[in-house]
């Protein structure tokens, strides 16, 4: 279960930061506008993107058993900077979410326009095949479960954004909320760079 965890945690710090994809998303939530199909792609689109990370580099690490401890110590490391990245977020305050617009869209525009702020996103092949596949690489015998974990901490995170929109926008329009969430970030990716340094002494 604690490779459960750890792959939950690492996906879910990752994709609460604000970005593109998650700004669409609320943004079809508080419209209401084609919530189901904007989640699946978003929620389908991360679990093959980590799956991809976490076969790749398990299969690296088998063959190449050297590069094991680069995959951690440049997992720890991408780990650290993601935590400094949030509280310095938390620290300026620069974080907001906002979504605006009442246009009314067809489906195959939101699918566009989620496949678009998705797959042309490089941050997203950064967070899910990169980093969160690093850190898959220290749990080889149960790289599966590790997998399950962060899938499942993505489709969380999307169902909960997109169907619950209009519980959340009015907090985290507001500056301090982000500010509080980056910090909690901050604190978990640390906390979890620091476990994996404690694991391999």
């Amino acid at each position: 279960m604690s490779v459960f965890f750890t792959g939950f945690s690492v996906s879910l710090s990752l994709i609460l930061a604000i970005g593109a994809q998650n700004a669409f998303v609320l943004k079809q939530g508080l419209q209401r506008q084609n919530v189901g199909i904007v989640v699946i792609i978003c929620a389908i689109t991360d679990a093959l993107l980590i799956g991809v990370g976490v076969a790749g580099f398990n299969w690296m690490t088998t063959e190449i058993p050297r590069l094991t401890d680069f995959l951690l110590y440049g997992g720890v490391a991408f780990l650290i900077f993601y935590g400094a990245k949030s509280f310095y977020s938390a620290w300026t305050g620069s974080g907001v979410l906002h979504a605006v617009g009442n246009i009314k869209q067809s489906w195959q525009s939101a699918v566009l326009t989620c496949l678009a702020v998705t797959w042309l996103n490089p941050h997203m092949y950064l967070d899910t095949v990169v980093l969160i596949g690093s850190v898959s690489a220290q749990y080889p015998n149960d790289a599966f479960i590790f997998w399950i974990g962060a899938a499942l901490a993505s489709f969380s995170f999307f169902v909960t954004l997109g169907y619950g929109a209009r519980l959340v926008a009015p907090y985290f329009a507001n500056a301090r909320a982000w500010q509080i969430l980056d910090v909690f970030v901050g604190c978990v990716m640390w906390a979890i760079a620091f476990s994996l340094l404690f694991r391999a002494q």
